[in-house]
């Protein structure tokens, strides 16, 4: 990854309505949801939606597929991946202790979906 792609997805993602768009389809993983969908839970119009996706899209950080007459959109988690550790290869100098709080911080919100062993 080079800073022209991580300008763009910063660049995405700098306007309000963006940034909630991805974070609405990450909490909707792996299924994604439509289009319509996304707009509704936001309160956007269709048109105006159909431009924000546009822009994520264009930047890696959406997919769709049509399923029917529907368009479904995904986040991109893998090219996210990518984007913060772009960010935070030469984290602190070479001083891993440095960034253990970071990287703590990037562990998964949700809890493990492993059976319980007991």
């Amino acid at each position: 990854m080079d800073n022209e792609k991580i300008l763009e997805v910063f660049t995405a993602l700098s306007q309000a309505t963006r940034l909630e768009t991805f974070r609405v389809l990450v909490r909707f993983e792996p299924e994604g949801l439509p289009a319509g969908e996304i707009a509704r839970l936001l309160g956007v119009p269709h048109n105006t939606m159909s431009t924000h996706l546009g822009v994520l899209s264009r930047a890696g950080l959406v997919s769709s597929r049509r399923q029917s007459r529907s368009i479904i959109y995904r986040a991109n988690l893998d090219h996210m991946r990518k984007t913060l550790s772009f960010l935070v290869r030469d984290c602190c100098a070479g001083r891993a202790e440095l960034c253990e709080p970071l990287l703590a911080e990037l562990q998964p919100a949700c809890p493990s979906q492993e059976p319980d062993p007991s």
